[in-house]
């Protein structure tokens, strides 16, 4: 009954993302606010279909990993090149 119960809020969660970006892009706003809001309105602070907050931190963490490196990839290797002494400065604070 719990691995059925994870699938169905498995679907909840792609589907309001899905929901969340497409309302996002029609708003002419950015794909990560939809998927915030998405994430507000069906959590345990908004409508609560999803109410294990354990069953779904990994997938959250593992969102935030693939996140920043796209970030990471989007940016330009002339940039890196030339923030050495902030790089260190603020990573090492």
């Amino acid at each position: 009954m719990a691995e059925q119960n994870f699938i169905i809020e498995a679907a909840i969660v792609l589907a309001a993302a899905i929901v969340g970006v497409l309302l996002a892009e029609r708003l002419k706003l950015g794909s990560v606010l939809g998927y915030l809001v998405a994430g507000l309105v069906i959590g345990p602070a908004g409508l609560a279909f999803v109410t294990d907050v354990e069953a779904t931190r990994t997938p959250a963490e593992l969102g935030v990993v693939f996140l920043l490196f796209m970030v990471g990839l989007e940016l330009p290797l002339e940039r890196i090149r030339v923030m050495p002494p902030a790089i260190l400065g603020l990573g090492g604070g």
